[in-house]
């Protein structure tokens, strides 16, 4: 694969389970169409460890703080960037089980991701209807939450969907 981006990037993403449903922000607005669901989280800023991220991403997206867990799943994910010419990012995502006050209610946070319209829950079973960037996290939060036996080390995905 050519054209990667030279430097690494560290994510943090927290997988919040409730009642058979699990916490969603919702975005649209891409030039492509079409609504996409993604999990709470995002870059991991120098000098912050992997814990202080996610509490601050959810902060910002959710308007809540975080419980943050136990790590359930490590990917090497190659990322497609709506760039000309056409360039990957290298995002080592790290997904961490989290949970949130009892009384929250979803709600945008005061810094919500670009194109991000609401956060929802969704029931799991609903997982496979939606376009869940990435992609791969359709099958493995179903297989975290029914609770599979897994490897932490989830390996290497390509995900062509645009999230910048």
């Amino acid at each position: 694969m050519t054209g990667i981006e030279p430097q690494k990037r560290n994510a943090v993403r927290g997988l919040i389970i409730q009642n058979d449903q699990v916490l969603l922000l919702k975005k649209d607005g891409y030039e492509t169409g079409g609504v996409r669901y993604a999990l709470p989280g995002g870059g991991q800023d120098a000098g912050e460890s992997l814990a202080d991220a996610l509490k601050r991403e959810c902060q910002e997206e959710i308007g809540s703080s975080a419980e943050v867990g136990n790590l359930v799943a490590v990917t090497d994910f190659i990322k497609q960037r709506a760039t000309e010419p056409v360039t990957w990012r290298h995002v080592v995502e790290f997904l961490f089980l989290c949970s949130l006050p009892d009384d929250y209610q979803p709600r945008n946070g005061p810094a919500p991701d670009k194109h991000q319209v609401d956060v929802v829950w969704m029931p799991v079973a609903r997982l496979g209807e939606l376009q869940l960037f990435p992609q791969f996290l359709n099958t493995l939060i179903p297989a975290i939450t029914g609770g599979q036996t897994q490897d932490i080390y989830q390996g290497r995905f390509v995900d062509t969907g645009f999230e910048d």
